[in-house]
């Protein structure tokens, strides 16, 4: 019996169903708001990594500048006491109005997080760039709140494309970028609404940055490995090490930044913590662990590297962080974990590039609770071809990482396993 095309009824039943008019308002609307908020954190980042270009350059070339880190910690310190009261908070700040939509962000967040940030690596300080962008983004986007009267609902869309775009351009990792949107604000839950603005204003923020002709850094593309199970075992070992490491660098972080406020006089805070990493520096005799360190990242990926590489930088990045200077979390990390994979490289069979780019992915994904987006970089870093190990040492990581993080605002949306079930709608910062 031949089949008789679907009647007219049925075709109007299934558009009255999806509410086309209301579908096409909502992509519409947000294309065009998505679009804004990709180019205003596009052009921010292009700006902001141009400049630290620049400052890098310079400080590798006078190196004597080190020794005024605390002055510079000072200078840090006055500008946020006096101006920079109610977004101190940094990051934090972004994922608490997410959560619950008070006041709009103050556009001198941008202006403030930038400068202090170009400060601390033109000085030495051990920092890293994802917090000054995704700050920049998400008050940048917050501006187009009042010029639209957007309603709160719509107000947290906006933040999270703001975070996705910023994040998205200071990497070069549009997909990364926003999925890290999506899954950073709540721990183990996406907002789906979300995910339109998100991956439209990470893609433009993207394009944008790079018409304005600046560049990332290009890391070795991995080789192709079969999957054995000796390989998949020590995948589970490593992202269990890399868990832990997360885990020791959120915790180390927030203990030392509960020390420094004993001093009563903030600005006082990171002109003492400046002080104790130029000694550390100066014991040392290098100058390696300052600033981003990507050539260090590069290198972890080609030969193996010691492990007090990782241990140094875990803990200066911690003392420059939990003591006031601005900064990031995330490219420290990647320098963390990178030259943890390397120096492993020595006692596990798997080529040190693939156990750097592992370890690279892995203990952000530990220590910002955000393991697709990492699954997700780590592919559009490092290629397809260590896909499967790439992903698994993030999973493994996220779940050894327990309920600690960088981020004290998340909120726990869906327990990692069932012990932890008490935590459940509690933030990180209350644990």
């Amino acid at each position: 019996m031949p089949l008789r095309p679907a009647s007219t009824s049925f075709w109007f039943s299934n558009l009255r169903a999806l509410n086309l008019p209301a579908t096409l308002y909502f992509v519409g609307r947000w294309l065009v708001l998505s679009l804004l908020v990709g180019a205003l954190a596009g052009s921010a980042s292009a700006l902001f990594l141009v400049s630290l270009d620049w400052v890098t350059n310079y400080r590798e070339l006078h190196e004597w500048i080190i020794v005024l880190l605390p002055l510079a910690g000072l200078v840090v310190g006055l500008a946020y006491h006096y101006f920079g009261d109610r977004v101190v908070r940094g990051n934090n700040l972004v994922l608490d109005e997410i959560h619950a939509p008070r006041l709009h962000i103050p556009l001198r967040l941008v202006p403030l997080v930038l400068g202090g940030t170009l400060i601390t690596h033109l000085f030495g300080g051990s920092a890293g760039r994802e917090g000054t962008a995704v700050q920049m983004g998400g008050a940048l986007a917050d501006q187009l709140t009042r010029l639209f009267r957007l309603r709160p609902r719509d107000r947290r869309l906006l933040l999270i494309a703001g975070m996705s775009a910023g994040f998205a351009s200071v990497f070069g990792t549009p997909l990364a970028g926003a999925v890290f949107g999506l899954e950073v604000f709540l721990l183990g839950t996406i907002r789906y609404d979300a995910v339109l603005p998100a991956f439209l204003a990470a893609v433009s923020a993207d394009v944008v940055t790079r018409a304005w002709g600046v560049g990332h850094t290009h890391y070795p593309q991995l080789a192709a490995l079969p999957l054995t199970p000796l390989g998949l075992g020590c995948t589970l070992l490593a992202g269990a090490l890399f868990g832990l490491t997360a885990r020791s660098f959120a915790t180390l972080t927030h203990w030392i930044s509960q020390q420094f406020a004993r001093v009563d006089y903030a600005p006082l805070r990171p002109v003492l913590g400046g002080a104790l990493v130029v000694a550390a520096m100066w014991a040392l005799g290098t100058t390696r662990y300052s600033g981003l360190g990507v050539p260090v990242i590069v290198e972890a990926c080609q030969v193996p590297l010691p492990p007090t590489d990782f241990i140094l930088k875990l803990v200066l990045t911690a003392l420059t962080l939990g003591c006031g200077f601005k900064g990031g979390e995330v490219t420290p990390l990647f320098f963390i974990g990178a030259t943890l994979g390397s120096a492993l490289s020595g006692v596990l069979p798997l080529p040190v590039a693939l156990l750097a780019a592992m370890g690279f992915v892995a203990v952000f994904a530990g220590a910002a609770n955000t393991p697709l987006a990492c699954m997700l970089m780590g592919l559009e870093l490092f290629g397809l071809q260590g896909g499967v190990y790439l992903a698994l040492a993030c999973v493994v990581a996220y779940l050894f990482s327990g309920h600690r993080g960088i981020y004290s605002a998340q909120i726990i949306g869906q327990p990692k396993h069932l012990r932890l079930g008490r935590d459940q709608g509690k933030r990180l910062g209350e644990l």
